[in-house]
């Protein structure tokens, strides 16, 4: 290779690198911001990947080459290539492993005969592409087999003391609390993702078991087919939290 050429390759590795580094690093906030649609900030991160091991691959090729005194021309450069590409193709690479883990699927609930039901957010699911009715057995069939160990807290306490703990629980955990009935023993609430600002949408339904409480949690994505496990996880800390 001659030493014009490297020269080209190595000034472009490294703005390549830079590059799809960038889009990593303004992919979820200019999502979370509305600059624009959710779809662009997902399709950011794909190409950030692509980007990212190219030109990542490219500087490890001219790093061996630097074993060639003729070709030790600023060293710094490969290696800085290096560094961002791999640090932009590494976000959506174990995004992707994760998403590969995991059931395609957007709502999860611990109880999937009876899901518990939206109703002070009954618009807002309505006007959301994944909307609010519950996919039935296809859906039940998924998470059974991708979260087999998720089920329904049963506490000690009465509905209504449970009531006030459960509210409590969402609140600690940064979720807007939209609506809560006492007497239908529901709350229902939004929590939103660091990164992208995704608005996922939860109902907790409270009901007497035996001497305590019986509840089931419904926690669903308004956009995305996937989660990439996320509502199972909020699903699974909110429990631990409340008991």
């Amino acid at each position: 290779m001659r030493r014009d050429y490297v020269g080209i390759a190595r000034n472009l590795s490294l703005a390549i690198a830079f590059l799809a580094f960038v889009l990593v690093c303004i992919s979820g906030p200019g999502t979370k911001a509305g600059w624009f649609p959710w779809q662009v900030g997902l399709g950011m991160l794909s190409f950030a990947f692509w980007m990212g091991a190219a030109a990542a691959v490219v500087a490890l090729v001219l790093i061996l080459l630097l074993a060639f005194p003729r070709l030790r021309v600023r060293p710094w450069i490969p290696i800085a290539a290096l560094c961002l590409g791999l640090a932009a193709a590494a976000p959506p690479a174990i995004l992707l492993a994760q998403a590969k883990g995991v059931p395609p699927i957007h709502d999860v609930t611990t109880d999937m005969a009876d899901p518990p039901a939206f109703v002070a957010l009954m618009e807002v699911r309505k006007k959301s592409p994944n909307g609010f009715a519950y996919g039935g057995e296809a859906i039940a069939a998924q998470q059974r087999q991708g979260y087999p160990g998720l089920k329904p807290l049963v506490v000690k306490t009465g509905p209504r003391d449970t009531m006030q703990r459960a509210i409590d629980a969402a609140r600690s955990l940064g979720w807007e609390v939209v609506a809560s009935d006492a007497a239908a023993g529901r709350i229902e609430a939004t929590d939103t993702t660091r990164w992208f600002g995704f608005k996922d949408d939860i109902v907790v339904r409270i009901r007497p078991e035996g001497e305590g409480s019986r509840v089931d949690v419904r926690s669903v994505s308004r956009v995305g087919l996937s989660d990439i496990g996320a509502n199972a996880k909020r699903i699974r800390s909110y429990l631990d939290k409340l008991s």
